[in-house]
């Protein structure tokens, strides 16, 4: 096991970033934790002579060029990046704004191209690396009141998948979390935004999802303390995984999106196969 690894974390000032980079630096590795708040960041991780407190808002380019080169700067390489800093949209979709809509993209997709953008190349130079994205049930299927947030995380393994065949022949490995429920600050009120318009037709619906999410912080079964444990189980691994399904109520979820595919494929078997041109 390679406990001497350079992890660069995001969104490593509260949540399950902060449980991640505690994580690693107890297992003996060296850690970049990253967010907006670096005062906030230093207080939630603690003290080490293994750790760089870097700023860093993943939504700046530049921001990321400068923080990388920071950790270069101090550690010299960069092995496991941790595409973790998200926030969440909840809403219908014809209540959210577009700026809503954009800024979850914004934080939950465009955020993580560009500090894996700014990562890649010391990632190439070294023949090496691990990218983990933090992605969530959400990527796998859709959910009333998720439009916004499934949406980025769709494309955020969209992404990742694409991207892993275009980096692995450097040596560079990518490995999609999809986490079920788990105890992190994402369902808080720092973290969570709610759509701004209220249509009537929705009001009902809206007032039910609305107790559901707000009563389920605080209150989610999953440990972020034993993912984050579980990570460092993966990143140690000699075949690291293209795709870590986390938590109990994680495999049911992907289990039945299996199911419901194999159904949906199996109803329209004969009319698909019967699409091609007639002299193939």
């Amino acid at each position: 096991m390679d406990n001497n690894k350079v992890w660069f974390i995001t969104g490593a000032g509260r949540g399950m970033g902060v449980d991640i980079a505690k994580a690693a630096l107890a297992a003996g590795n060296k850690v970049v934790a990253t967010g907006r708040n670096i005062d906030k960041v230093a207080q939630a991780v603690g003290e080490s002579a293994d750790l760089l407190v870097v700023k860093l808002d993943i939504t700046n380019p530049a921001d990321a060029t400068v923080a990388v080169k920071a950790t270069v700067d101090r550690f010299g390489r960069i092995d496991v990046l941790v595409n973790n800093a998200a926030s969440f949209y909840a809403g219908y979709f014809e209540e959210l704004t577009p700026e809503q809509m954009e800024q979850q993209l914004l934080t939950s997709l465009i955020g993580p191209m560009n500090v894996t953008r700014a990562v890649l190349p010391v990632m190439r130079k070294q023949r090496s690396g691990h990218i983990i994205s933090i992605s969530s049930t959400a990527g796998l299927v859709g959910f009333e009141f998720g439009t916004a947030y499934a949406a980025s995380k769709f494309g955020l393994e969209g992404w990742m998948e694409s991207l892993q065949a275009e980096i692995e022949p450097f040596g560079i490995h990518t490995t999609i979390v999809n986490p079920g429920f788990f105890r992190t600050e994402l369902l808080t009120e720092e973290s969570t935004n709610y759509a701004e318009r209220q249509i009537d037709d929705y009001n009902k619906r809206r007032t039910q999802q609305m107790q559901f999410w707000k009563g389920a912080n605080g209150q989610q079964s999953g440990d972020p303390a034993k993912l984050a444990q579980a990570l460092i189980t993966i990143a140690n691994q000699e075949k690291l995984p293209l795709r870590f399904i986390a938590g109990a109520d994680a495999i049911d979820t992907a289990e039945q999106v299996i199911a419901t595919l194999q159904q949906q494929l199996n109803a329209y078997r004969e009319l698909s196969t019967s699409l091609a041109h007639e002299d193939v």
